[in-house]
């Protein structure tokens, strides 16, 4: 084996056919092999593996029930490869019947283990003890070296934990040991975790695919690519295949047509309607004129108050600040508040991991922070992430003067729009951004159907939210229904909590 801390050893145990442990179970018991998605994971990995900038060896350890098929082979045919055998009955049979289908040499070996009665029944294996390897067999035991599982750490610490950990055991020269099956989903019997992300950051490859969020919605899978407002999405046949082979049914991304087209884009994407609220900003002095009388009252107000604005670097005392407006209060706008509660590790982990692309305006009364913006830099659009501010407060009209600021900072930087959400689904809010000079610039939205289940999915009108769909004369009724709700249960939990 090579040796040296930054070499990246992976152990990666095949022991099912198919995505799914279900038709892995039945297929495998009846000496079946059917469908597309034969070892789809395992060839994900390899791809992986084949793509990396680093230093890496891979081991793969076949069962009977699991060799290569040639599409694996192919991918397997270099370097960063070594095929060996996971013995699941029949150590010498087994081993001449890998040679022979790979044309490989094999020079390892571990052993499948099967203590479970289904296990058992799968691999006609009735005895639950493993079968003895010969004293005199060919092959070297791969438990000579240690190794780590990456799917169990996956199952008990978070990506960020189990990648340092996992990066941590291969500086010692640890092998990472992991099942393909386990790539995309979680177990709930063997205790082992999705592993693909942490994965994907330890080999520094699918960094397309590092801001890409999916969300389970009905019977199918959609995604999306967090950044879509802050850059240009051009999906690529590569990148759709990619998210394909993640089990993605759908895709939606946005045409992000203040500043930009998406020219000669397939028939087949299906279009929907979505909004922003958008602001020009061409200079401060041209917005001042642009606002309302009474916003610019409300802005002179919040300086009377003694309201100052300023952007704020980020820090623990920023954190701090923070912290104390998001648990002021559990309910804002009439609604359930999100981030009351939340830790005050995760808000000094959030600012502390801000890059160059976020911007902190805070409100300052007297030293204390009373309100702020997160505001995140993109191509040619700035996004206002978060405003708030702290209720006690709310007669000082910062947040009027926070919005103030933000058109400033932008002025000076160049940036020509401002981006805050959405409009039509909160009546208040979208008022105070008309009030500041935003308006509504319709956009479309586009969704690629990525399975059978995506297409039906898109043909029964899911893929879009009901709260979009709906007219707004049956909307609005309903907005305080929704807002009710919304307190209720945030009452609730808090109540639980306490108890």
């Amino acid at each position: 084996m090579e040796k040296g801390k930054k070499l990246i050893k992976l152990r990666i145990d095949v022991d099912y056919p198919y995505p799914s442990r279900f038709r892995s179970f039945i297929y495998t018991t009846l000496g079946m092999k059917c469908g597309g998605d034969y070892l789809k994971n395992s060839k994900i990995i390899a791809k992986m593996i084949n793509d990396s900038p680093k230093e890496v060896k891979a081991y793969w350890f076949f069962t009977p029930k699991t060799f290569p098929d040639l599409e694996l082979l192919k991918l397997l045919d270099n370097s960063r490869h070594e095929i060996a055998l996971h013995v699941a009955n029949d150590p010498y049979k087994e081993l001449k019947m890998l040679e022979k289908l790979t044309g490989k040499k094999v020079n390892y070996y571990t052993v499948h283990g099967t203590a479970r009665l289904l296990a058992r029944l799968m691999w006609k294996r009735w005895n639950y003890k493993s079968p003895p390897i010969p004293e005199n067999y060919p092959l070297q035991s791969f438990y000579q070296f240690l190794s780590m599982g990456l799917d169990v750490i996956c199952y008990r610490h978070s990506v960020d934990e189990a990648v340092k950990m996992a990066e941590v055991h291969v500086k010692k020269g640890y092998a990472l040991h992991i099942h393909p099956i386990w790539l995309f989903q979680r177990g709930k019997i063997n205790y082992r975790g999705r592993f693909y992300e942490a994965l994907r950051r330890i080999l520094n490859v699918d960094r397309e695919l590092e801001t890409v969020t999916i969300r389970k919605k009905l019977f199918f899978r959609i995604a999306r690519d967090a950044k879509e407002y802050e850059r240009d999405i051009v999906p690529t046949e590569k990148f759709i295949s990619k998210i394909r082979d993640m089990g993605i049914d759908i895709f939606t991304f946005i045409e992000r047509k203040w500043c930009s087209t998406l020219p000669n884009l397939p028939n087949f994407w299906v279009k929907g309607k979505d909004n922003v609220a958008l602001l020009r900003v061409t200079s401060f002095e041209e917005w001042w004129k642009n606002i309302g009388k009474k916003t610019r009252n409300m802005i002179r107000k919040a300086e009377k108050s003694g309201i100052r604005t300023e952007t704020v670097e980020p820090s623990e005392k920023l954190a701090e600040d923070i912290w104390k407006i998001y648990n002021e209060t559990p309910i804002r706008q009439e609604r359930g508040f999100p981030h009351y509660g939340k830790p005050f590790e995760a808000v000094r982990k959030m600012v502390s991991a801000s890059d160059d692309n976020i911007i902190y305006v805070g409100a300052y009364l007297q030293d204390e922070l009373v309100g702020f913006v997160q505001l995140v830099k993109g191509e040619n659009i700035a996004i206002i992430s978060q405003i708030l501010s702290l209720q006690r407060h709310w007669d000082k009209a910062i947040n009027n003067a926070l919005i103030a600021k933000t058109v400033e900072v932008c002025a000076t930087r160049q940036i020509p729009w401002i981006m805050y959400g959405r409009m039509g689904n909160h009546p208040s809010l979208d008022k105070f951004k008309e009030n500041n000079g935003f308006t509504q610039f319709h956009l479309t939205r586009y969704y690629i159907p990525l399975s059978r289940k995506g297409k039906i999915a898109i043909k029964l009108g899911l893929h879009t939210e009901l709260k979009d769909v709906l007219p707004q004369p049956i909307k609005y009724p309903l907005i305080p229904v929704y807002n009710w709700i919304s307190r209720t249960k945030t009452r609730i939990k808090l109540r639980l909590k306490r108890k």
